[in-house]
């Protein structure tokens, strides 16, 4: 084998081998099981085998009692099949659903190190079918690969050395025809199989994809009428699925067929081999009938290692799939000796500070020196693509930066991430609202609050009338990302779990966005209104309600243009004089438009 091929195998097999080491915490109970099933396999065997004999022996007419020991043995080996065969399936399942959350764990805990940021580089539906299909199909390497294997081989071990022992050619040819289906025939499954079986773990992540979009966007297509194109598309992936799941038919059809083949062909040749012992004398007649029987029953376990071949190949790409999500590169990574926690006061800094979102891109912040005395509220505004979410990012330890950033006199690259956040909290433009409770959404914030502490909360932010509108009080069902409630009451709800959560640095990050301009007036209003006296930076575009801030820095390409109070910037001119004119003259057009009587023709000169 040449080094480019020899390099090419280890890279297939290497994804497989993490998802077998990481399951490997349950390697006893899985031998356990292969030892069980063992024992009811070769139960079946000899349980065909010992028919055989007594069927043959009762037909010369012996005594009855020369009949118990193996009529006791059929009932024996009858019984011990299926109660071995249960215990396999139960402990082998046990073992398989343990190493399967030993895996699901390890994935979620990437998943946390990669949010949010890392978590772009996967689509919301592929992601979810590597989650959930993906994790899934390694449960098959235990159940379907290995357990079958290990049996199908010492099951055929344990034959052959009895049928060797019966007659050496019967057992030779035995010894063949399982070693092809051992061996040759799932390695020529798989082969079939294989370019199939590496495009169904994409094309499945696809079908999820554009499942999830579809539903997620349904919308804005039945707005457009662009319906039909997204459902076409998900039409022509699933033909593909469709496709690529008849090869994998018509691989185990293959199987199928070579292993009765393969089956007839060793009893035929048994037979053939083991008459001139027979005939001679050598050999018993009654035995005739086992040498003919023992292969048909070793040959069952056998035919289902197609299908462990399919699986392997499955597996293979499933497994591959994880191992993207294992292998991401993090944003921003923990040290391996953080420092202590931040210090009260809990003020910021950033001196000098850069950061990107790649580290082959550039660069959306050059140079930005920020400070936020403790308790000082501070305003960073600027156009879209400025870099005013990525300082948000920066702050809450979400990206990788050069320069200075620090909280309570800690450099935040020095911080454990969860120690950070334990200080350091963000609003975003689009807070989740999660399908559960009013209190089970609130008490994100702070688990043990109670149902006073909450409906206090929800007080301070003004959704007091909203609570008492809702049918089950603080246990209503709030739906899908808060669907029975407008965007206000759901940037409403955000900030009421903000402010139990108590953290001493808020981050609002576009919190207005998407909203009406009274509902955004008044939610910026209510927000300046209950951080105050904490150490706030209030991300926006809007500029309505910033004469309340202590500060305003401009943002604009990724640089600090002008800072200073809101009347001070008006005076200065430039971006935020110019926005403040437009935002001006919105409101008065949108005024003046809602004077004018409903039916007032408007005319055109």
């Amino acid at each position: 084998m040449s080094d480019s091929v020899q390099v090419a195998h280890d890279r297939a097999q290497r994804p497989l081998r993490r998802i077998a080491a990481a399951m490997s915490t349950q390697r006893k109970r899985l031998s356990g099981a292969a030892l069980l099933g063992f024992v009811a396999s070769a139960s079946a065997v000899a349980l065909l085998a010992t028919s055989g004999w007594l069927i043959s022996f009762a037909a010369e007419m012996p005594p009855v009692l020369a009949l118990g020991v193996a009529a006791v043995l059929v009932r024996a080996f009858a019984l011990s099949r299926s109660v071995f065969r249960y215990a396999e399936r139960l402990l082998g399942h046990d073992s398989a659903f343990r190493a399967l959350t030993t895996l699901r764990v390890a994935i979620y805990q990437r998943l946390e190190l990669l949010a949010p940021v890392g978590l772009a580089r996967f689509s919301r539906g592929d992601l979810l079918a590597r989650l959930v299909a993906d994790i899934d199909t390694a449960m098959d390497l235990p159940l379907r690969v290995i357990l079958p294997w290990a049996q199908a081989v010492l099951v055929s071990l344990a034959t052959v050395a009895f049928v060797l022992w019966l007659d050496i050619g019967a057992g030779i040819a035995i010894a063949m025809a399982l070693a092809i289906g051992v061996l040759v025939v799932p390695a020529l499954i798989a082969a079939i199989a294989r370019r199939a079986q590496a495009r169904l773990a994409p094309l499945r992540g696809e079908l999820s994809s554009g499942v999830v979009t579809a539903l997620f966007a349904s919308p804005d297509l039945l707005a457009y009428g662009a319906t039909g194109q997204a459902l076409t598309r998900i039409d022509s992936v699933d033909a593909q699925l469709m496709q690529v799941a008849r090869r994998e038919s018509a691989g185990l059809g293959v199987g199928a067929g070579i292993g009765v083949l393969m089956q007839g062909a060793a009893v035929v040749v048994a037979l053939a081999l083991t008459m001139p012992a027979i005939t001679s004398g050598q050999l018993a007649p009654v035995w005739l009938a086992v040498v003919a029987l023992v292969p048909l029953a070793a040959y069952d376990l056998v035919t289902t290692l197609p299908a462990s071949a399919m699986a392997l190949q499955r597996v293979r790409a499933s497994s591959k799939r994880i191992t993207e999500v294992l292998d991401a590169p993090l944003p921003v990574s923990d040290p391996v000796h953080p420092s202590g926690a931040a210090l009260a006061p809990y003020g910021v800094r950033c001196t000098q500070l850069k950061a990107r979102w790649r580290e082959d891109g550039p660069f959306t912040l050059r140079s930005i020196d920020i400070t936020i005395e403790p308790g000082e509220r501070v305003a960073i505004v600027g156009p879209s693509g400025a870099g005013k979410s990525t300082l948000a990012a920066v702050l809450l330890k979400f990206l990788q930066y050069e320069g200075t950033a620090t909280v309570g006199g800690r450099e935040i690259a020095d911080l454990a991430g969860d120690d950070l956040r334990a200080h350091v909290t963000m609003l975003t433009q689009d807070a989740h609202i999660f399908d559960t409770t009013i209190a089970a959404n609130l008490r994100l914030g702070r688990a043990q609050a109670t149902d006073n502490e909450l409906t206090s909360v929800l007080e301070r932010v003004k959704l007091e009338s909203w609570l008492q509108s809702q049918p089950h009080g603080l246990h209503t069902e709030l739906g899908s990302r808060g669907a029975t409630m407008s965007g206000g009451e759901r940037q409403r709800l955000a900030l009421a779990r903000l402010l139990l959560a108590d953290r001493p640095v808020m981050v609002l990050d576009e919190p207005t966005e998407h909203l009406d301009p009274l509902t955004a007036d008044a939610l910026t209003t209510d927000l300046l209104r209950v951080t105050e006296g904490i150490s706030t930076l209030l991300i926006t575009h809007r500029l309505r309600g910033l004469d309340h801030v202590d500060r305003i820095h401009v943002l604009v390409a990724g640089e600090i243009s002008a800072t200073g109070s809101h009347d001070e910037l008006i005076a200065q001119g430039g971006w935020y004089a110019e926005q403040w004119q437009r935002e001006s003259d919105h409101l008065n057009l949108a005024g003046l438009m809602s004077s004018i009587p409903p039916g007032t023709a408007i005319s055109r000169r």
